[in-house]
Formats: C-alpha cells, sequence, structure tokens
C-alpha cells in the first residue's frame, strides 16, 4: 500500500472517531462534565506518557516547556483545548449536538478569519464571499431560534485560537498535547479530590463507568495520532476535504440516532454553511492546484 492511501486511510479513521465520539459521550451523560473532563485529562496524560515512552522521545517534554515563552504558550493552549472538550460534552449532555456539529462546520472559516486577522494572510474573493456567508448563517439562526448558537461559537472560537496558539510551538502536535495535560492534570485531580471528597464521583463505583472514564484517553490520544500520521503523508487539501467528515457524522449521530430537533431555521443555516463550504473549498484547490504547477514550471 502506498503512503499516500494509508494516509487517507489514517485520516478516514481520525475523523470518523471524532463523529462518532458523541455516542461515547452520550453513554456518560448521568456524570457531570466536569468530572468526564478531569477523567479525559488525566487518562490522556497516561496515554501519552506511555506512547513518548515507547517512542524514546518522553525527554522531548523537558524542552517543550524549557522556556517561559513556550510554557505560557502550551497553557494558553491547554486552557483552550479543555474549553473546547468541555463544551463539547456538554453539549451532548444538554441535547445540543446538531449545534455542537455546526461549530466544527463553522471551524475551518474561522480559522480563515483568524489567519487575515494575526497573521496578515489575504482573502481570497471567494474566500471572503464564504466567509460573509457564514457569518449570515449564524444571524439567520440567532433570529430564528431567537438565541445565538453559543456552543457552536465557542467550539468554533476555541479550536479556531487553538490553531493560532499551536503555529507558535516547534514541538510536534503528540510532545505537545502531552504537555498541555501535563498542565491540566494539577487541576484535573484537584476536581476528582473534590468530587470524591464530598462523597461523590463515579470511578471506581462499578466497571462499566469506570472503564468508559480510562477509555477517554485512548479515545482523545488515538485519533491525534492518526492524524499526525497522515498530515506526514497526504496534501493538505486532501485532508482539509476529509476533515468534513468529522461534522458530517456529528450531525447524522444527532439526527438519526439522538433524534434531536433539527428545525426550518436549522436547515437554512446548515445550508448557507454547507455552500459556504463548497465555495472555500473550490478555492483552496484551486489554490492548490495553481501552486503545484508553479512549483513544477519552476
Amino acid at each position: 500500500m502506498r503512503e499516500p492511501v494509508k494516509g487517507v486511510l489514517a485520516m478516514v479513521s481520525c475523523c470518523t472517531i471524532w463523529g462518532l465520539s458523541a455516542i461515547y459521550y452520550k453513554l456518560l451523560e448521568h456524570i457531570p462534565p466536569i468530572e468526564i473532563l478531569a477523567h479525559r485529562t488525566l487518562w490522556s496524560l497516561v496515554f501519552f506518557a506511555l506512547v513518548l515512552i515507547v517512542q524514546g522521545r518522553f525527554h522531548m517534554l523537558v524542552s517543550a516547556v524549557g522556556t517561559r515563552r513556550s510554557a505560557a504558550v502550551i497553557g494558553a493552549a491547554a486552557l483552550l483545548i479543555s474549553l473546547n472538550w468541555f463544551t463539547f460534552i456538554t453539549s451532548i449532555q444538554l441535547g445540543k449536538a446538531v449545534e455542537a456539529s455546526l461549530g466544527y462546520y463553522i471551524f475551518p472559516l474561522v480559522s480563515v478569519i483568524m489567519g487575515a486577522i494575526v497573521f496578515k494572510e489575504r482573502l481570497g474573493r471567494v474566500q471572503l464571499m464564504a466567509v460573509m456567508l457564514a457569518g449570515l448563517a449564524v444571524v439567520t439562526l440567532t433570529a430564528g431560534l431567537g438565541v445565538a448558537p453559543w456552543i457552536a461559537l465557542v467550539l468554533a472560537m476555541s479550536f479556531g485560537m487553538y490553531g493560532v496558539v499551536k503555529k507558535g510551538l516547534s514541538v510536534g502536535p503528540v510532545v505537545s498535547v502531552t504537555a498541555e495535560v501535563l498542565m491540566l492534570s494539577p487541576i484535573a485531580i484537584a476536581v476528582l479530590g473534590i468530587v470524591h471528597g464530598q462523597g461523590g464521583g463515579t470511578f471506581a463505583t462499578n466497571w462499566h463507568d469506570s472503564l468508559l472514564l480510562a477509555f477517554s484517553g485512548i479515545l482523545t490520544g488515538l485519533p491525534l495520532i492518526l492524524f499526525s500520521y497522515a498530515t506526514k503523508r497526504v496534501m493538505l487539501s486532501t485532508i482539509g476535504l476529509v476533515q468534513y467528515l468529522n461534522p458530517s457524522l456529528q450531525f447524522l449521530v444527532a439526527t438519526l440516532i439522538f433524534r434531536e430537533v433539527f428545525s426550518v431555521w436549522h436547515a437554512i443555516a446548515f445550508g448557507m454553511i454547507w455552500t459556504a463550504l463548497a465555495l472555500y473549498t473550490t478555492s483552496a484547490l484551486r489554490q492548490d492546484r495553481a501552486a503545484r504547477r508553479a512549483a513544477i514550471s519552476s
């Protein structure tokens, strides 16, 4: 099997895990989100640490937080990803999985805006049109439902800002995420200490919930490793296309399995978002082809 094919399969597997993860969190809806987040943080640390030990790269954690600047960047990334995780877990428990999927559909367009603001990246006419259409979709949904889709906006903004912060790191994704959950682990331990100290806490009360909570480490770590594997073997334009599998599966899970309400206003807003993504993706593919032609001719 050729390396690009392996990369595409890894990316599809990664996005499938992300897209179906709502089913897993639905099984834990009787547990407070903050408790689930604490376990996800600690079990992710265990998983990533074992991976780095096996790879012989555990020592790279020291260099990842070796300077005040890198430690600050990783700390900021840790807060943003924990906000993203907590919001997603909460959205499933509140019956807002449709809105969560909207957030991950919006995310690529939020990244475009942040690239223009933070890195002064120039927006093409079609890209600008896609961003404006996505903004109109959010306004339409807000007007129709009488409330802003805050879950979608928080998910898209936190993940977009997370990507901006991560651009300032020179270490790989597995090392950086290990450092992030390592920084968050004292807070996670404190949260679980308070919960169990007050006579609550789910872990160790029954084997079913305990195994599910422990599995959160694998559920968090495995897709990230698959994503890292894919990015080294597949063109970024291909990765961008396959990534839409994640919110698409989330949307199908929300509407077909969870049976969440999908109103006319949702249909209009999602139609606008899908059109915006089609415009953005077409523009990105054209730019990618033009860049490759220029590289070949030079």
